[in-house]
């Protein structure tokens, strides 16, 4: 298995400046790479330009430009420009699709913000100085930076990146490892139920509160960001110290925030795959379900539009991204598979409208969002709760329906 792994690097003032011109270099071929195969298809020939013809020409592009170039690692810029490959790969896939296309952008400078190493000992070194007490990765045209290394790293390192996050620069890496032993079996299996006023409801009628971290720190963001409002887009070297100081505040807010959703969705996950065998969860669409409603165009006046409900739809897309779903699911899968759990998504049709007793399916069964009433048998339960209990029951039949 593949396992990552995130350490804060501390550079010096000049390795610090020499990873912003290697992102700025990386973004250079980039943004080149993608001017050559629009321009070639604009061309009356409409001629397609794939990432070998690209390759191909990375030695002539570092012979040209040795001052800026040439500096840089061959498989990080090979790395850089497979990376625009994928990125015209999904405008196709979308294109095929039907989906809204989005053609690949140009990148500014200030959103290019990673470097990829695609093999360890290739332009970059992880733990290149062994018998130095302090750990360090080399990366080529930077030197030996120091790295916070807060816990060990297990397995045979395969591929190393570099990330600017604001002012900080952080070394990520991907190792491969032996598939770890399973945690004790505890016979338990678990449905649960996510939502807005509660994160998580499980079917053992436990309730997880919803931090709502977006919405505590809202008002110092609306505060650093009216702040941040006041200065004039310009471009970061033109930017005053206040300026740049308004920018990192509102970085920071960002970054904690995150920081935070993802504490809690790691912390969450790793108690419910200690506790339980079998966990099921909803199969839930969040992309689709924190969409804006489409706008009503008015008939009887041409170009008025009628009212959507888009309001209070904006407050409940709010409500989902800060509740993090998304986050949580892919680190409770990640988690679970390491501990040797299982995990099933099921359809989450009628998950809170089914009574778990007598099975009478109603919009009726549920009042108010958080009671549950069944109109034919008069069961009575907190409405997440029998949607966790829907949940768990629909998993262990397809569950045993994959054994069969």
């Amino acid at each position: 298995m593949i396992r990552a792994y995130k350490f804060l690097m501390r550079p010096t003032v000049g390795q610090a400046a020499a990873l912003g011109e290697m992102l700025r270099d990386h973004c250079s071929l980039y943004n080149g790479a993608l001017q050559e195969r629009r321009d070639a298809y604009r061309h009356v020939s409409r001629t397609s330009i794939k990432y070998g013809q690209q390759s191909a020409q990375l030695k002539e592009i570092r012979a040209f430009d040795p001052e800026r170039q040439d500096r840089w690692s061959f498989s990080s810029q090979q790395a850089t420009l497979r990376r625009l490959d994928k990125a015209f790969a999904a405008f196709f896939r979308r294109v095929k699709a039907g989906d809204k296309p989005g053609y690949p952008r140009f990148r500014g400078v200030n959103w290019f913000d990673t470097v990829d190493f695609p093999k360890d000992g290739d332009g970059c070194r992880w733990d290149s100085t062994p018998h130095d007490s302090v750990t360090r990765v080399r990366l080529q045209g930077v030197g030996h930076v120091k790295v916070n290394r807060h816990r060990p790293v297990v397995g045979k390192v395969k591929t190393v990146s570099v990330k600017r996050e604001g002012k900080r620069w952080y070394v990520i890496l991907t190792a491969e490892q032996v598939q770890p032993d399973p945690l004790p079996a505890t016979g338990s299996a678990v449905g649960i139920d996510l939502g807005i006023a509660n994160f998580l409801a499980d079917s053992n009628g436990e309730l997880v509160p919803n931090p709502r971290h977006g919405r505590k720190a809202a008002a110092k963001l609306e505060a650093a960001q009216r702040d941040l409002a006041r200065f004039p887009r310009v471009r970061r070297d033109k930017r005053t110290a206040n300026h740049q100081r308004a920018t990192q505040r509102v970085a920071d807010l960002h970054r904690k925030v995150r920081r935070q959703r993802l504490d809690h969705a790691h912390k969450t996950a790793l108690d419910l795959v200690r506790e339980h065998d079998f966990i099921a969860h909803e199969d839930l669409k969040i992309r689709n379900m924190a969409k804006a409603p489409a706008p009503k165009p008015d008939p009887e006046q041409p170009g008025s539009f009628l009212p959507n409900g888009a309001a209070a739809k904006a407050g409940l897309n709010h409500s989902i991204s800060d509740a993090g779903w998304g986050v949580f699911l892919t680190i409770l899968h990640a988690k679970a598979e390491s501990a040797g759990r299982k995990v099933i998504a099921v359809d989450p049709r009628n998950t809170s409208r089914t009574c778990p007793e007598c099975g009478h399916v109603s919009a009726e069964n549920r009042p108010t969002r958080e009671k549950f009433h069944c109109a034919s048998c008069g069961h009575s339960a907190h409405a997440d709760t029998v949607g966790a209990l829907n949940v768990l029951r629909a998993g262990l039949v397809r569950r045993d329906a994959n054994q069969a």
